[in-house]
């Protein structure tokens, strides 16, 4: 609809309304004259020009001299480069230009040459030595920079370096510059960066050196008048108890933490208490017993009437804590420990105030935020606390907590619980279905925040809960697991009506797991039809390659041969067929995922003319991708039985050689002729350069023939009314997971109409007898499926050996899918009066009237077929 016309007072070009509009134009000049006065002049400009005519080393050096600061800057953010294409004249010429500039350097020039330093010492330019020379000292210079900002800088690139510098140049350079360094005559900050350089230094020499040198200027630190400096150098102890061992940690170490852990500062104790937890793998159980649980048990107790930033830190260390003293607590102390954990997970949930949200006081929104922090730690550490009470307690013990974790009204929380969900899901094991209705909780989350933290381990989960449970029975776990659907669903339509696609691709990327937990007929009525939906009209391109690659998956196991068949008809009429050219790209994109997913004898019988058929495509697009997928599409090929396909490539891309206009898509299609020429074919019979891909493709086409079976067996059973016992479906899935018979069903399908099966017997001749009729019934798109032409317009002479041929395959057919078709293929390919299926739009009839009567009459008689066989051999030259 277009709008209304504006009334008569719209369009009012009065004196006054003109006036007014000048007036805006006014204020908008007047806006517009400070960005004309921020621009360069011409002076300015020829000032930052450079002759072009320098080399690098040249320009740096006069940049730096003359030039301005940010040029300057970009001269030491290129100094990597510069040190590794000539490292010698950088030193010489560029870094004593370098060092000459910092000193009086901005902030921003500062933290550029930190990171600068830092590259060319990870770059490995030159060796620790040299660096040691040139840099250190510049690197030591600005440690101390009254930017707290730019001294970090320095600090971060000090010790990273420290890693890789000779000892000589730690002791003489660092170490012992640090006694007057650390003095309490020298500042704060300076007093601070000793601390972490302590923390460093005990890491690089012996716990002889240590103890003389180090420790000594530790106590001292811990001792400091200033709270902050005690602080940090109380969480530097934990690496000085690394570097010196257990029993100088027992004697020096810990008595220091004690007696930090007292201190009247509040920090200094938060720090001694999150490091007494980081070393309590050091402690033997006896001081972890007698020193460190009465620490930790008075810390604990004074918590609450703490600051809550204190009970933020604890809350995040409870679950180590309670891990590493396991097994020393009291049953009274255990106990007590579970509450003040409960407590946490539940703190500022039950204060009720009377202030609406936007009239809170900022008081209490920031304790708010910090209850939601503790909460959000407890979420965090509730894996620890499902060991510390045992799985077995869970629901018991933990189950209310995890309903509340899951329940938080704060997105963060709802979101780390998210993420510990999998590891929550391991711990229970067999207990796993006890928290199934949160995980339906979760995924029916509103914040699509927490159902991407759900969906990273959505098919591990789904497994245990599909293995878990009262009943270990396949059809009782899809019931147990049917109430999941609505919620699978409903988050999948969520993701797809929000702007974040990479969830939602994500999310359709983790469906492929649905087979393993859910039947055929669940996943095609509420999964596979939305695949398809989504591949057909989503716009944005990672989702619709997603939803595809998770169509085929869903295609690969489904157990329904009519279900299969519609969805392979609608991918070719509507994807391969389709209007527009872009879900014809799409189609492309399947056919890729199906040459991965499926065997090599399932793409060449379904989707083989339909892609090649895309040759002719007047999009040129089209023509351009199917000739990029050219290469994988001839790998699918296995001399001599698909030779007519191979013929059928080869016609298609002489074509495109020849009649192709568009100069882009020639030139694909060259390098494609180039590609195709160098790849070696594929035979039927096992090669050794190829015999573990054949073998994955066998095993492949053994597995698609297996599901077939199963479910022509069952629905033959129903027909009797013999259900079939899940037994037999266990040990048929079993068997299909099993790849050792794959070189025996190999050998017996090469060889021949001679290799039979003596002990199947007729029990596999009447399972090959329902199988052919099966796939004859089966009307499939008219276009591709000509062979039953042969019975129609030929004469009975010549239709009879081509029965026979298609007969005597059809013992290996239980072996090999792939052999079954391709012989069939061929044997219609050896007569002249026999149609190849090709693209002719043609409608013809079924490929189940004439066929399967000639299949039920030949397989009843036995050794008929091989005496056919054997005179169409003689009568055919």
């Amino acid at each position: 609809m277009h709008p209304p016309p504006p009334s008569a007072a719209a369009m009012d070009f009065g004196q006054n309304s003109l006036f007014g509009y000048m007036e805006d134009l006014q204020e908008l000049t007047i806006i517009e004259r400070p960005v004309r006065r921020s621009l360069k002049t011409p002076e300015e400009i020829e000032r930052l020009t450079v002759d072009e005519d320098l080399g690098d080393i040249e320009r740096a050096v006069y940049l730096l001299s003359a030039g301005q600061e940010i040029q300057g800057t970009s001269v030491i953010a290129n100094l990597p480069f510069l040190m590794r294409q000539n490292p010698a004249e950088t030193l010489r010429r560029v870094l004593p230009k370098v060092r000459e500039v910092l000193p009086v350097a901005g902030a921003e020039m500062q933290l550029t040459a930190a990171a600068s330093f830092l590259t060319v010492l990870q770059d490995e330019s030159v060796s620790a030595h040299t660096y040691a020379l040139s840099f250190l000292q510049v690197i030591l210079q600005h440690l101390e920079h009254r930017d707290t900002g730019v001294s970090s800088a320095w600090l971060e690139t000090l010790l990273s370096v420290m890693d890789v510098l000779p000892k000589d140049a730690l002791r003489h350079e660092i170490l012992n510059p640090l006694v007057s360094k650390a003095q309490l005559s020298q500042t704060i900050q300076s007093r601070l960066v000793s601390c972490k350089i302590l923390g460093k230094l005990t890491k690089q020499f012996d716990a002889h050196t240590i103890k003389r040198e180090i420790l000594p200027l530790v106590k001292s630190l811990c001792q400091d008048v200033e709270h902050e400096v005690r602080s940090c150098m109380c969480r530097q102890l934990e690496n000085v108890a690394q570097g010196i061992g257990t029993e100088l940690t027992k004697s020096v170490v810990l008595p220091e933490l004690i007696e930090l852990s007292r201190d009247e500062g509040s920090s200094v104790r938060l720090a001694a208490f999150e490091t007494l937890v980081n070393l309590l793998d050091v402690f033997d159980p006896d001081d972890r017993s007698q020193t460190v649980l009465p620490l930790v048990k008075s810390f604990c107790e004074k918590s609450f009437k703490a600051d809550e930033s204190v009970l933020i830190s604890l809350s995040f260390y409870l679950g180590k804590l309670c891990h590493g003293l396991y097994g020393i607590f009291t049953p009274d102390q255990h106990l007590r420990f579970l509450e003040f954990y409960k407590k946490l997970c539940t703190l500022g949930l039950q204060q009720e105030n009377g202030h609406s949200e936007n009239h809170t006081p900022p008081q209490i929104l920031e304790q708010e935020k910090k209850y939601m922090s503790v909460r959000k730690n407890c979420a965090y550490n509730f894996p620890a606390m499902i060991v510390f009470v045992d799985p077995k307690n869970f629901h018991m013990e933990l189950y209310s907590t995890f309903f509340c974790l899951c329940h938080d009204p704060e997105v963060p929380v709802r979101y780390t619980i998210a993420i510990c969900f999998y590891e929550v899901s391991k711990l229970l094991n067999s207990g796993v279905y006890l928290i199934h209705k949160e995980l339906i909780t979760l995924l029916q989350d509103e914040s699509l925040e927490v159902l991407d933290a759900l969906i990273d381990h959505l098919p591990e989960i789904l497994e245990l809960m599909s293995a878990g449970g009262e009943s270990s029975v396949q059809e009782n776990k899809l019931s147990s697991l049917s109430d999941l659907i609505p919620a699978l669903t409903a988050a999948e339509q969520r993701a797809a009506a929000s702007l974040k696609w990479r969830t939602h691709e994500k999310l359709l990327q983790k469906y492929a797991c649905l087979p393993q937990v859910l039947s055929s007929d669940q996943i095609y009525y509420r999964f596979l039809q939305r695949m398809f939906a989504i591949t057909m009209t989503n716009n944005v391109l990672p989702v619709q390659k997603a939803a595809s690659r998770t169509l085929c998956i869903f295609l690969r196991y489904n157990r329904k041969q009519e279900q299969r068949y519609e969805v392979i008809q609608k991918l070719i009429e509507q994807l391969g067929q389709g209007k527009s050219y872009w879900n014809r790209l799409r189609f492309l994109d399947t056919c890729e995922f199906i040459i991965e997913i499926f065997s090599k004898s399932f793409f060449c019988k379904y989707f083989f003319l339909p892609a090649i058929e895309l040759t002719h495509d007047p999009v040129a697009n089209v023509r351009m991708k199917l000739c990029c997928l050219l290469p994988k599409v001839k790998s699918t090929l296995k001399i001599p039985a698909d030779k007519h396909l191979l013929q059928q490539l080869e016609m298609c891309v002489r074509k495109l050689l020849c009649q192709e206009k568009d100069k882009d898509v020639l030139a694909v299609v060259r390098r494609t002729v180039l590609e195709l020429d160098r790849m070696e074919m594929s035979m039927d019979a096992f090669q050794k350069k190829f015999y573990e891909k054949d073998l994955l493709d066998q095993e492949k086409e053994r597995e698609e023939l297996l599901l077939e079976m199963e479910q022509l067996e069952k629905d033959k059973q129903q027909n009797d009314g013999r259900p079939m016992s899940d037994k037999t479906l266990e040990k048929k899935r079993r068997d299909a997971k099993t790849p050792t018979a794959l070189p025996k069903s190999a050998s017996v399908a090469i060889a021949g109409p001679a290799s039979g099966v003596p002990s199947a017997g007729k029990e596999i001749k009447k399972s090959k007898l329902i199988r052919s009729q099966s796939f004859n019934n089966q009307a499939f798109h008219a276009k591709y499926g000509n062979l039953d032409k042969c019975v129609s317009k030929s004469s009975a002479a010549a239709c009879t050996p081509s029965v026979s041929g298609l007969t005597k395959t059809s013992v290996i057919s239980l072996t090999d899918d792939s052999f079954r078709t391709r012989d069939a293929s061929t044997a219609a390919a050896s007569y002249p009066n026999s149609p190849l299926p090709g693209p002719s739009r043609g409608t013809g009839p079924s490929r189940g009237t004439g066929h399967s009567a000639d299949v039920k009459s030949t397989s009843s008689k036995g050794t008929a077929p091989r005496k056919a066989t054997s005179k169409s051999r003689k009568s055919n030259p």
